[in-house]
């Protein structure tokens, strides 16, 4: 058979690729990984079980049972898998001629019996092996290898979900707004870091005539499944302000994902407001209760929540409030995950004197999250800093 170098040389060279893209290697331990090589060793009965990775010369492992986390790529079973991209069984390695020489066979870990399965990228490119392993020899019946096939397909679909979640990530900082509004006499920054890949907390902000809207959302949950919810009542807040006012705009996000908030037995609390160029704020708080303004000269002023979030049953009308902002005061809204993080009620203080202690909002947001950062951040965090200029 001819083997063409350079094809060879492509596959690899897109297979190191796709495989860097996973962002997997070099990872710690996680029990998701670790509790299908468990369940592997039980179903077969072998001492080692690996998830193997295969680097350019080095086969790094996810998860193992009684081997070590790296071994040398060259002449391992792992890569005669990966190339020919098929499982392959060996019965027995001491009486197989393409491997009775083998390293590994006639050296550590004294290898007889393996059985791999190939795992593939989300481009389908093979990456690495779920494989079993033992010292004595072995063979599988049609419903073993079936298992096998099953169980590569658990660890693909894992590495898949990674990688998915890499990708809405991007889809979501790309529903972000990216250009601030003309918003003149005002100054706006916000930002918002996820606990996961992704955000069930998000922000908006966006010109309404000579006005300009914020938005702080936080959907009770994490995860896919909240970002959607989120992107959903982002985009019908934006959809209806355009012909509606406050109230009307946020009964109008609410009725959008009614039904997918009563599938998900989940809500979401939502601060809306519109600012006017005279100071003026018209707001509605839906459940958030973490909004409020920060005085130039001193103190500050709570907002109060005025209706449920969106997706508990309710028969009181959203009804906007409003509060002024005087020259130099700053509207700050934050999400639960910087109180928790921050250490509570005491966050209100430590969050007062970031703003006040930053010439601008966008120093006070960095700030703000950094905080958050080095406290216990279990959740997403979002801040919005929207300060009026004091001239």
């Amino acid at each position: 058979m001819v083997v063409d170098a350079q094809s060879v040389q492509q596959t690899e060279v897109a297979r190191q690729r796709a495989l860097s893209g996973l962002g997997v290697l070099d990872s710690g331990p996680e029990a998701r990984f670790d509790r299908i090589t468990r369940l592997a060793q039980q179903l077969f009965g072998v001492p080692m079980v690996s998830i193997t990775l295969l680097d350019r010369d080095r086969q790094w492992r996810k998860s193992q049972i009684g081997l070590t986390q790296e071994a040398p790529r060259e002449k391992a079973f792992c890569d005669v898998t990966v190339r020919q991209d098929a499982a392959l069984i060996v019965d027995d390695a001491s009486d197989d001629d393409r491997f009775a020489d083998n390293p590994f066979v006639v050296g550590d870990p004294h290898l007889r019996f393996y059985a791999g399965e190939p795992l593939h990228a989300p481009g389908g490119e093979a990456v690495g092996t779920l494989c079993v392993l033992d010292t004595v020899p072995h063979t599988l019946s049609p419903e073993q290898e079936r298992v096998l096939r099953d169980l590569a397909d658990w660890v693909q679909d894992e590495l898949h979900r990674d990688d998915e979640l890499d990708r809405a990530a991007i889809a979501q900082k790309g529903l972000l707004p990216r250009r601030k509004p003309r918003a003149p006499g005002f100054d706006v920054a916000a930002a918002c870091e996820p606990s996961r890949g992704v955000s069930g907390d998000f922000y908006d902000w966006y010109d309404v005539g000579d006005d300009f809207c914020i938005t702080v959302g936080d959907v009770m949950g994490k995860g896919m499944a909240a970002a959607i919810v989120g992107a959903s009542v982002r985009t019908a807040l934006r959809s209806a302000m355009d012909f509606a006012d406050l109230e009307e705009s946020v009964d109008a996000a609410s009725r959008l994902v009614e039904e997918d908030l009563d599938q998900l037995a989940t809500f979401v609390t939502l601060f809306h407001a519109r600012l006017h160029p005279d100071g003026g704020v018209d707001y509605v708080d839906a459940g958030h209760g973490l909004a409020f303004v920060v005085r130039d000269r001193n103190g500050v002023d709570r907002l109060p929540s005025g209706s449920l979030p969106l997706g508990l049953p309710t028969m009181e009308p959203r009804i906007p409030q409003r509060v002024d902002l005087g020259p130099g005061d700053s509207l700050v809204c934050i999400s639960d995950g910087v109180l928790d993080a921050i250490g509570g009620e005491r966050a209100f203080p430590i969050v007062e004197a970031i703003v006040r202690g930053n010439a601008t909002p966008g120093g006070a947001v960095s700030r703000i999250l950094s905080v958050a950062r080095a406290g216990i951040p279990i959740d997403d965090v979002t801040a919005v800093v929207v300060r009026r200029s004091d001239r």
